[in-house]
């Protein structure tokens, strides 16, 4: 007795290629290295330039809230492909595709 393979959920998450940890991957990083760049590097004429606020690591430290908050969201909704549902797609996209044979 075969088992039909169609029938059977085949589900996964999209993981990393989640646009969601793309971005909060990106922004992480601009976001530690504007802290970085706000910590070591404030001198007096930043201060005087930004009204006395230290823009690069009050910028980090938003991105880096930023960040976490994407990639909590999409640890908490994670995307589900189902496979079985993407071959029947693909299935009707190829009934309809018009014949280029002359």
């Amino acid at each position: 007795m075969t088992a039909d393979t169609t029938t059977a959920p085949r589900k996964h998450t999209a993981g990393i290629f989640d646009v969601r940890n793309i971005i909060a991957v990106l922004m992480g990083i601009y976001g530690v290295v504007l802290i970085v760049m706000g910590v070591v590097n404030f001198s007096d004429t930043d201060k005087a330039k930004a009204d006395d606020i230290n823009l690069n690591l009050w910028s980090g430290l938003g991105m880096l809230i930023f960040a976490i908050l994407m990639a909590l969201w999409a640890y908490l909704r994670p995307i589900v492909v189902d496979e079985v549902q993407l071959e029947r797609d693909k299935a009707a996209a190829e009934m309809e595709r018009p014949s280029t044979s002359d």
